[in-house]
């Protein structure tokens, strides 16, 4: 039996535009998940077809902060591993629905005016 593969959803400004024109959805992922996984992980929870993965690493950037006293010490983001799952035309994940809900309830208000 497989085991379930925990996907974070990325939402961001950058993530809906990217939703919006290419259909595509990125989501953080374990560091030990492939391709092949994300790709039947995705399909598996979210009842859609798969056309293209890509994955990225992108490591924790390096802080410095400075304590009580004027001691500075160092510090480091976590490193992430983010899927760009790219979805058959026709499919699409229902992420961003309450963003569109509030794009409408905005042009309907100026409407109005």
């Amino acid at each position: 039996m497989e085991m379930q593969m925990i996907l974070k959803p990325r939402l961001s400004e950058k993530t809906y535009g990217l939703s919006l024109a290419n259909n595509t959805y990125t989501f953080e992922v374990p560091g030990d998940a492939t391709k092949h996984t994300v790709a039947r992980a995705v399909a598996a929870q979210f009842s859609v077809t798969v056309s293209e993965v890509n994955i990225v690493n992108v490591k924790g950037k390096a802080k410095r902060t400075v304590r009580k006293g004027g001691r500075p010490t160092n510090g480091k983001r976590s490193d992430v591993k983010k899927a760009y799952v790219t979805l058959k035309e026709g499919d699409s994940l229902p992420l961003f629905d309450v963003a569109e809900e509030g794009d409408a309830k905005a042009d309907k208000k100026k409407e109005t005016k």
